[in-house]
């Protein structure tokens, strides 16, 4: 063992295991961003409406409705005969006998060429993709409620339980999140309110329980690469998220082969037992030992302790300002980040397709720079901000992340309607939201110290939950009205003042 200097124990664990267990668990965490697994369970039902519709003929009752998912699946080059048949039935009641008999017969064919419509876009991709859409928002749902459990709980276990270890934190909460998924799969996978429960409420609070626990252990045994092992942890929870949505469709076909249900079950098994064997790493080096070659920073030249030398408790840390700069910095880039996610697709479609390019191709040309070039650079973003905060310090990167993070969300409204611009400024744009993750676990250690960074930075990163209920309502509000630019012109705006905050937090005054 030669990067390390023996203290107290004879014997110390090579680091680098922390390393492995720590990927193992947050590639396991990164479940949380897998909510679009879920869409084919909680469409099952939406297909069968749909389809009920058409089949029972409901153009007397339903005649608004059908016109509506008519214009949905794309079969807008169609004379309209939804409201041909709703004109000429306005007109039986002034229809002579004769006339009504000719009225009936002309409704009768239309009705007829409605339903040989229907049948054409029940077997095209138009179909499926309305029904894909109609379930999203229950999709959203539950990962929104995975989100607020996971920020929530993440906080209050470490405020009211800070004394478990982190071992114990890390098994318990393995065990939350595979229960949470293998309850799913028996109970009802496409049960919206069991997947609310299980996966959203349960498996979030599971992943709120171990989340930091890799983090706290990294910087302990890493104080010489905080940036670039918190990095490498959390990238491993950004990975996480493609790796199960990859096994489940594109990549191993397992809900097409196995259906939802063992889907939920395997990864439930998955999940805990990875996770558990990963937290048997998850053990703080002994008192008094530090890396080879390695000495603490010096105090700085003002008379101001040195960076991270003051332990902080969570109650001494909320009464600095540093710790509400500090949250604020972190909700407006993951505000900007998150509303980016959510709109990453739909407007660049628009856009796309405004500049003359077909709707297929631009969906997916929208999907490839989403499910790609945003995804890879915000795994790689999280390794590489986290390897330059340890160079730079976290103030200056923070900084420059949310400066630039600011200027490309902006620009993103010109540019989204090219196809390579696009994909350039998705992955700038990811790996900068990549950089949330490493850098301000960083800046919490760094300003409040290690020793209790699992509750503080339980705080800090409630502002990321507040960022994603509000970042995506704000783009999905915006959106919904048609004005993209604004929603990108706001969040874009925050993280230039978010930046100017950055730049201003001094170390705090330390009695």
């Amino acid at each position: 063992m030669t990067d390390v200097q023996q203290a107290d124990s004879p014997r110390v664990m090579n680091r680098w295991l922390v390393v492995v267990g720590a990927i193992l668990i947050q590639l396991c965490l990164g479940a949380i961003y897998a909510w679009s697994v879920f869409t084919p369970a909680l469409t099952a039902d939406t297909r069968g409406a749909v389809v009920a519709v058409y089949d029972a003929k409901h153009l007397e009752v339903d005649a608004q409705k059908l016109e509506t998912l008519r214009e949905s699946i794309g079969l807008k080059e169609q004379p309209g005969p939804v409201k041909e048949i709703a004109k000429l039935k306005g007109q039986l009641s002034k229809a002579s006998k004769e006339e009504k008999k000719a009225l009936e017969k002309e409704i009768d064919a239309l009705t007829r060429q409605v339903d040989a419509m229907v049948a054409a876009a029940v077997k095209t991709d138009k179909i499926d993709s309305l029904i894909s859409t109609m379930g999203k928002p229950k999709a959203m749902a539950v990962f929104a409620a995975g989100l607020a459990s996971f920020a929530g709980v993440m906080f209050l276990f470490g405020m009211l339980l800070p004394k478990v270890k982190m071992r114990t934190r890390a098994m318990i909460g393995s065990i939350a999140l595979g229960a949470g998924y293998v309850l799913a799969g028996f109970m009802g996978p496409t049960s919206f309110p069991v997947l609310l429960i299980f996966i959203g409420i349960l498996g979030g609070a599971g992943i709120g329980m171990a989340y930091v626990v890799p983090i706290a252990i990294g910087m302990a045994w890493f104080p010489d690469k905080k940036g670039l092992i918190t990095g490498l942890a959390v990238a491993g929870f950004g990975f996480g998220a493609m790796l199960w949505v990859k096994l489940a469709g594109a990549w191993g076909h397992l809900i097409e082969t196995m259906g939802i249900g063992q889907v939920f079950i395997i990864y439930g098994i998955v999940f805990a037992v990875a996770c558990l064997i990963g937290s048997v790493w998850m053990v703080k080096p002994p008192k008094g030992w530090k890396p080879q070659g390695w000495e603490p920073p010096a105090p700085a030249g003002d008379g101001q302790a040195a960076a991270g030398s003051v332990d902080y408790k969570l109650s001494q840390m909320l009464g600095k300002p540093q710790a509400y700069m500090i949250f604020l910095c972190f909700l407006f880039g993951a505000a900007a980040g998150l509303m980016s996610i959510g709109l990453m697709k739909l407007f660049p479609m628009e856009a796309l397709e405004a500049n003359g390019i077909e709707a297929a191709k631009a969906s997916a040309i929208a999907g490839t720079a989403m499910a790609v070039f945003f995804s890879l650079a915000n795994g790689i973003g999280r390794i590489v901000w986290g390897a330059i905060s340890d160079k730079l310090g976290y103030k200056l990167s923070v900084f420059i992340m949310l400066a630039t993070q600011g200027v490309f969300v902006i620009l993103f409204q010109w540019v989204a309607g090219q196809e390579y611009l696009l994909y350039v400024f998705a992955t700038l744009i990811g790996f900068n939201f990549g950089g949330n993750f490493a850098l301000f676990p960083v800046a919490t250690a760094d300003t409040f110290g290690k020793k209790f960074i699992a509750q503080n930075y339980g705080f800090i990163f409630l502002s990321y939950g507040v960022g994603g209920i509000f970042g995506p309502m704000m783009g999905g509000y915006l959106g919904k009205g048609g004005d993209f630019p604004m929603a990108f012109t706001i969040c874009g705006g925050l993280c230039l003042i978010a930046a100017v905050i950055a730049f201003m937090i001094r170390p705090p005054k330390h009695a």
